[in-house]
């Protein structure tokens, strides 16, 4: 009995609650998302009410597995299980006797939101009524600042809900209600966070990672085809570029001074990733980048290499320093995954002593011996790409690119 009437998952809204005139495209993008991760854990359907989402939930749900998920949701604020009652006072008391039968509190509190304001009675008596007829049954005492137990009570214009343990959800906005960007993706720590970080600001993404073969191992694609699956869960469909960077490198190495090589191979990186975009409809590039972290990464050195874009390129941890990025790496789960040793393009063919206050007529300058679309297009000849769902599969296309959008576009490269 008691799992019958506990059969909703009522999940509150994150910013979108302040969208007004376009909110209703916000919420069906996030019951599509809640939908989409859901499948395959009991569940009947997700609807709209009035400022909030109700998943209504089969016999044999699996409420660990489906909580476990919706911890992953970009645009959840928090949810709840909740006990369903109908809408006048004395089923509402019922419910709430029935959700805190056999436990035990040294304090509670009630806390009551109507949705309805047509409800008879406001929020203060409905929490005052039953409130007392908790504190006779757990005999304990009420704490409205600092209550061990919670007991919530939401009332809607068609039913009411009581719940007792709100949890977080990660907030932001819902993947896809932002539209789609590439975004580069080395395998460090730095731009899967930076990924991590688009997502929530509702960007679907697709990755691109640049590796050193010829030259160098598969260490650093085993890598970011687990982070890519990792990072999969927040948006349910990927897709990874991994591009054979070694010989654009070589083409560099052998025009090109040393100190300015490394700015040089980020600029070509973009070119690339714009190619990228470019087939499949992206609007932007990610990239994991973060002022004055390393020598390519100066005010100077990011000017010349956003100079050879002509999308947006946004670089959301520009302003966190190593600590803030690597907390929440290891938040997220990928930084296990990053700190694993690999051969990492950006190590290949690297100066000792690269610049740090290249200009954009140096940069000129320096590429106007390369053969620039040739080196693209070779690139992009010897591209793999790799298709992810969650739950979890994958699959493995070579030869010309894929054009039809998956999820969006890709992160960034360190260096």
């Amino acid at each position: 009995m008691v799992f019958e009437r506990m059969n909703r998952v009522v999940i509150h809204y994150h910013e979108i609650a302040l969208k007004r005139g376009n909110r209703s495209s916000f919420v069906t993008q996030l019951a599509d998302n809640i939908n989409g991760i859901l499948r395959g854990t009991g569940i009947r359907r997700v609807r709209a009410a009035p400022g909030r989402l109700i998943v209504h939930l089969k016999p044999q749900a699996d409420w660990p597995e489906i909580s476990r998920r919706l911890h992953w949701v970009f645009g959840i604020a928090n949810y709840a299980l909740a006990f369903r009652s109908r809408r006048n006072i004395d089923d509402i008391t019922a419910t709430a006797l029935e959700a805190v039968d056999g436990r035990r509190c040294a304090s509670f509190a009630i806390r009551t939101r109507r949705a309805d304001k047509g409800f008879p009675m406001q929020s203060p008596e409905i929490s005052t009524i039953v409130g007392r007829a908790v504190q006779d049954r757990l005999q304990t005492r009420v704490d409205l600042d600092n209550p061990e137990l919670t007991v919530n009570i939401e009332v809607l214009p068609r039913e009411a809900f009581v719940s007792l343990e709100r949890l977080p959800g990660p907030g932001g906005l819902p993947v896809g209600s932002s539209g789609l960007a590439v975004s580069l993706l080395s395998g460090g720590i730095d731009s899967p966070v930076a990924a991590y970080r688009m997502m929530g600001r509702g960007c679907r993404l697709e990755f691109v990672h640049f590796h050193g073969a010829p030259y160098q191992d598969r260490t650093s694609r085993d890598k970011v085809t687990e982070l890519t699956r990792l990072l999969t869960r927040h948006q349910l469909h990927s897709r990874l570029h991994l591009v054979a960077f070694g010989e654009v490198q070589r083409q560099i190495v052998t025009a090109v001074r040393r100190p300015f090589r490394v700015v040089l191979y980020r600029r070509m990186m973009v070119r690339i990733a714009e190619t990228i975009a470019a087939k499949i409809g992206a609007g932007a590039l990610v990239t994991g980048e973060s002022l004055g972290q390393v020598a390519s990464q100066t005010l100077a050195n990011l000017t010349v290499v956003e100079h050879a874009a002509t999308l947006p390129l946004l670089r959301p941890l520009i302003g966190m320093d190593k600590n803030e990025i690597t907390a929440q790496a290891e938040r997220i789960g990928t930084y296990e995954i990053s700190i694993q040793p690999d051969q990492d393009c950006c190590q290949l063919f690297v100066p000792r002593h690269p610049t740090t206050r290249m200009t954009v007529d140096e940069a000129l300058e320096a590429e106007a011996t390369l053969d620039i679309p040739g080196m693209i297009e070779h690139a992009l000849s010897e591209t793999v790409q790799m298709e992810f769902e969650f739950p979890e599969t994958s699959s493995i296309k070579s030869g010309p690119l894929l054009t039809s959008p998956v999820v969006g576009t890709a992160t960034g490269e360190e260096l």
